[in-house]
């Protein structure tokens, strides 16, 4: 499982924020056609994939709670100190740190939110837990219109695993978080009258079998925003499909994940 972000302007500050202020190793840029380029850079266990905002898409800046759709980023990091001599270094200012605590004394958690260069918001959850133990994981923040109509695509229809729910007390509200691996989705709701962000933001899905991602989706009556597809000069081959608020979930499959590659 891997999450996007689209932006606009020059790709060498969201390029840098990521790897050198945040210390996510890079990888390799894809051109994949029609003056497209995907910078991406390893998460723990999964990819960030950053490219330039397209055309045909809707997008709502602000913060969190300003919009549906993919709107936040959530990190886990060991050593406040040396996060923050980062941004100092780049010429950004400190996080700001504050604890916040789902119920009193209990489950309290030391965090910052920022912008990165593109103005989406990314929180910075400090842990103090041993090296290895939680850094792996990230947690990718959907807000949603109505909770009655995206749990169940989240949980039925995606199959993920439901944890449970949190008393965000950053947000003042409730979210219900299902988990993927290493990698946390979690669901909140400001109310039914946000403006829809179609655009910014989105997850990808590494899957052994596109066809039949996009034959679910039929059945089930869920949005196929591209039929199953191929970019060319690549074995990858994909279907985009769109939550009930119109978000991004973009399954792919490889020829290591088809099993066709050779031992």
């Amino acid at each position: 499982m891997n999450t996007f972000r689209r932006f606009i302007g020059d790709s060498e500050p969201m390029y840098n924020f990521y790897t050198q202020v945040l210390g996510f190793d890079p990888l390799d840029t894809y051109d994949v056609g029609n003056d497209t380029e995907v910078w991406r850079m390893q998460a723990g266990a999964s990819q960030l994939k950053l490219s330039r905002r397209a055309e045909d898409r809707v997008y709502v800046d602000g913060g969190v709670e300003d919009a549906t759709g993919l709107r936040l980023w959530t990190f886990f990091f060991r050593d406040e100190g040396a996060l923050s001599k980062n941004f100092t270094e780049a010429g950004l200012p400190a996080p700001v740190f504050e604890e916040f605590c789902s119920h009193p004394a209990m489950d309290c958690k030391k965090s910052a939110v920022v912008n990165d260069p593109s103005g989406q918001a990314v929180e910075l959850v400090i842990t103090g837990d041993e090296e290895g133990t939680t850094y792996e994981e990230m947690e990718v923040g959907m807000v949603v219109s109505s909770l009655n109509v995206s749990l169940p695509f989240y949980r039925d229809f995606l199959g993920l695993k439901e944890v449970g729910t949190e008393y965000d007390s950053r947000f003042k509200t409730t979210k219900h978080i299902f988990r993927n691996g290493a990698t946390y989705v979690s669901l909140r709701s400001f109310g039914e009258s946000l403006p829809a962000d179609t655009g910014s933001a989105g997850v990808q899905y590494v899957v052994t079998d596109v066809t039949k991602v996009q034959d679910l989706a039929r059945r089930q009556g869920v949005t196929i925003d591209q039929e199953v597809g191929t970019i060319p000069g690549f074995t990858v081959r994909f279907v985009w499909l769109e939550d009930p608020d119109g978000i991004t979930n973009y399954f792919a499959d490889t020829e290591e994940s088809r099993g066709e590659m050779e031992s």
